[in-house]
């Protein structure tokens, strides 16, 4: 289930957030939690039963592993009951998302003819197996308070941020969900969360889905692009991915709030970074962390020198190319974006005398360009929409990118509202213009945790909520999913 659908908007959230409150407000506090785990499990397996047996399979499974090492005070057994756990959840993690990447490549170095799989990926795998290896992980560490099963479970499939974060981890969201005075209706929650989920449904329906019928198009044609066109599509995919990303975040946020629940933040502005360091504690900050601390600081960190701190990077950077996807584009994308990273620490004292606006334009565009590696279906076609940047063609947009955008209702209205013949001699110049307001956006307003905690919650802001949704939920022509649903 999309939370961009009608059926999420109108029935679902409704019934669950209503289902959940008054099973409280009967003091009937296990159950409220079951029915919230329930509604949660209807809101994954909605589209695949299968899925849904994953998950619970998954969510037993390591449970009992840590059950088990609550039992026993034995280093030997605890270490083996955490190999067990690591390699359950790496080994159900390679086998849907990694097992025919890897047989394809075997096939081509050794030119063998072993057969695919061709498994759909379980929706949020990576990200609820991310959130039971940390569970796993610090209760070996013995960071980890003792929690029913309800608890847990509620904790691994609470439905806001199951699918695609934030990445939660069990000592933020639990004592949260027990809290007493969590289990009440309280409107500054309820309007925090509806403005919350207001802007990301904007950012989704009326920006990220938008721009990627542009995108689209582009890709398909990338051997037809000229250099300004290519400059526009990839420029394009800079903002789908943001707001795309960034609507999510703002959803799962706010409907976190409806819950009493407040979500860590994921998303801060990327795009005001000035540095490919800073730009990486901005995106994803919850994946950043995770890897940070399961990875880089168990590696070594940067307590061992510099050579041996620029190897972790590196090696998280390539990890975390490869847990986007199973294709080469992932991991070359990972290591161009950890180049920078080293980029901007051997060059940290020469880079911080540029003034700050002329770092930030040159993170977006590193990243911009990064970013056309990421959205590529193969390495050469990645490549080739860089090489398309030293084409200059006649300098006009692709035709069939101004067509698509003009065919928004939005566009369309402005036709009827007299400016026909301006799109008509200027056909790039509508497209152009939404871009540029969109780059704006992102480097100048606040970013939604800045508005949603500011306590402005009078008639104009209520307005906005309102129509924001209202505008939204008309341009539900079609249902997409998110950018992050297929990592």
């Amino acid at each position: 289930m999309l939370f961009n659908s009608y059926l999420f908007v109108f029935l679902f959230l409704p019934l669950v957030v209503t289902g959940y409150y008054w099973l409280h407000h009967r003091k009937l506090e296990k159950a409220a939690l079951g029915y919230l785990i329930a509604m949660s499990m209807v809101f994954y397996g909605y589209n695949s039963i299968r899925y849904l047996v994953i998950l619970v399979v998954s969510i037993l499974v390591n449970y009992l592993l840590v059950k088990g090492m609550d039992k026993t005070q034995k280093t030997a057994r605890r270490r083996l009951l955490l190999m067990l756990g690591l390699l359950y959840n790496l080994g159900i993690l390679f086998y849907f998302k990694y097992y025919d990447f890897f047989i394809e490549n075997v096939n081509a170095v050794l030119k063998t003819d072993y057969h695919f799989l061709r498994l759909a990926l379980p929706l949020g795998i990576s990200f609820y197996t991310f959130q039971q290896l940390s569970y796993v992980i610090d209760s070996y560490r013995g960071d980890c308070e003792r929690y029913t099963l309800l608890e847990y479970a509620a904790y691994v499939s609470f439905f806001p941020q199951l699918i695609a974060g934030p990445i939660v981890y069990h000592d933020e969201l639990i004592p949260q969900l027990r809290t007493e005075e969590n289990h009440h209706i309280r409107y500054e929650n309820l309007c925090k969360g509806l403005y919350a989920f207001a802007l990301g449904m904007a950012k989704k329906v009326l920006v990220a889905d938008t721009l990627s019928k542009v995108v689209t198009v582009g890709y398909e044609h990338v051997s037809a692009l000229n250099s300004v066109s290519t400059i526009l599509v990839m420029v394009c995919y800079s903002m789908q991915i943001y707001f795309d990303f960034s609507g999510y975040c703002d959803m799962a946020y706010g409907i976190g709030f409806l819950f009493n629940v407040e979500l860590p933040v994921n998303f801060n502005s990327p795009y005001k970074a000035a540095s490919v360091r800073e730009f990486w504690d901005r995106w994803h900050m919850t994946l950043t962390r995770f890897f940070t601390k399961y990875v880089y600081i168990p590696l070594g960190g940067s307590r061992k020198g510099k050579m041996r701190t620029y190897v972790n990077i590196m090696i998280v950077f390539l990890v975390s190319g490869f847990w986007h996807g199973a294709n080469w584009t992932f991991i070359l994308w990972g290591v161009v974006n950890g180049m920078g990273n080293l980029f901007d620490r051997l060059l940290d004292c020469v880079l911080r005398k540029i003034p700050r606006m002329l770092r930030v334009a040159a993170t977006f565009c590193f990243c911009t360009i990064a970013w056309s590696m990421f959205r590529a279906a193969s390495v050469e076609q990645g490549l080739q929409m860089i090489a398309n940047l030293g084409v200059p063609g006649d300098g006009k947009l692709y035709e069939e990118m101004q067509e698509v955008f003009h065919q928004l209702c939005e566009v369309r209205m402005l036709r009827r509202l007299g400016l026909s013949s301006l799109i008509q001699s200027c056909p790039w110049l509508m497209l152009t213009v939404f871009v540029l307001l969109l780059i704006a956006v992102c480097l100048v307003l606040r970013n939604t945790q800045e508005k949603v905690n500011d306590g402005r919650y009078g008639a104009k802001r209520i307005a906005v909520t309102v129509g924001l949704l209202l505008w939204s939920i008309l341009s539900l022509s079609e249902v997409s999913e998110f950018l992050y649903f297929n990592f």
